[in-house]
């Protein structure tokens, strides 16, 4: 007995030392999108959104979001970074839709929804022998996109849980069986920045993707993007349980599960980024060696919940609903 605790001791000590991962619950669940819809009101599908409280439709690059934001629904109260991404529905064979509630991962606690955050240097297992650069105030940047038609990202992967620790199989597309425990959605973003820009027109090419998929070390940053930045990941835990019935689902067995934006495939998700570490905390995260040292602060579960913003859209986003907020616009 006293050998298998040392193992287990062993496997979980190993991972802390290489990578930040905490929990962020969720802020508000709404149509905003300041990265690619800035200053509109509402945007065209629903987010749900997790971090700063100094999140609105209009987030100016100039400004230090750390610097506006209040509270944070993050375990890292110097991170005031908001991070988003759209909002799963299921859709009964009847056409109605209904809002997947998510719920927290494993070892977060009683976190209200929301989302889990990483932030590797190299792997679960390393830290890696490269100097790490923290992203800088103003920085902003997108993976995926709901326009993509195929699953060729490594990084933009589901898993079918079968309980709350399942980690594989991954897959592009939405499982298409009943999932024990729920889906997990998982967003993997670029690690390689060009040195130059904070953002891009489509708030991609300034950065480089060598993501392999899961957390296998990155490959090389390339001459173009040569800095290697932390290689941000979420993961989202969507509870379809209650929707586990198959008698509700489309008539041919299809899986009844799509996004705000109506994909019910998959392969669109995307994920959103805008950095508000407050001073260089990031920076001494990345160049701890525990990566949780050098004076980084925490909060308590029940601080990060009591963290949140108003609604600026008024729409129902709960009940059974004939069509996906925004939806309509679009017919």
């Amino acid at each position: 007995m006293k050998g298998s605790f040392l193992s287990l001791a062993l496997a979980l000590a190993a991972p802390s030392q290489a990578y930040l991962r905490f929990g962020c619950a969720t802020l508000s669940v709404q149509r905003l999108d300041p990265l690619v819809e800035p200053g509109v009101v509402p945007s065209a599908h629903l987010h749900q959104i997790v971090g700063g409280n100094g999140f609105n439709a209009t987030m100016d690059p100039k400004t230090d979001v750390s610097q506006r934001a209040t509270c944070t629904t993050c375990t890292f109260n110097e991170d005031f970074s908001n991070y988003w991404t759209a909002v799963l529905y299921f859709k009964a064979r009847n056409g109605t839709y209904k809002r997947v509630p998510q719920y927290p991962n494993a070892l977060l606690g009683n976190i209200k929804g929301g989302m889990t955050i990483y932030y590797i240097q190299e792997s679960f297992n390393s830290n890696g022998n490269q100097k790490i650069t923290a992203f800088k105030p103003g920085f902003r940047m997108t993976v995926g996109s709901p326009q993509s038609k195929d699953g060729s990202n490594p990084g933009l992967r589901y898993t079918c849980l079968q309980d709350v620790m399942t980690r594989f199989p991954e897959t592009a597309d939405f499982p298409k069986q009943p999932c024990k425990a729920g889906i997990m959605a998982i967003h993997h973003f670029p690690a390689c920045w060009d040195g130059k820009n904070l953002d891009s027109p489509n708030h991609q090419d300034h950065m480089y993707n060598t993501n392999k998929g899961a957390f296998t070390p990155a490959g090389p940053c390339p001459a173009s993007h040569p800095v290697r930045m932390p290689q941000v990941a979420y993961e989202t835990m969507w509870d379809t349980t209650p929707f586990n019935d198959k008698s509700l689902w489309p008539a041919d067995g299809s899986q009844p599960f799509v996004w705000s934006y109506e994909d019910s495939v998959g392969y669109g998700t995307h994920g959103d980024y805008l950095f508000g570490w407050k001073g260089d905390a990031l920076q001494r995260a990345m160049d701890s060696k525990s990566l949780l040292s050098n004076g980084i602060t925490t909060q308590s579960v029940d601080q990060a919940n009591k963290c949140t913003i108003k609604s600026t859209v008024n729409e129902d986003i709960d009940g059974w609903l004939t069509s996906l907020p925004g939806r309509h616009m679009d017919m």
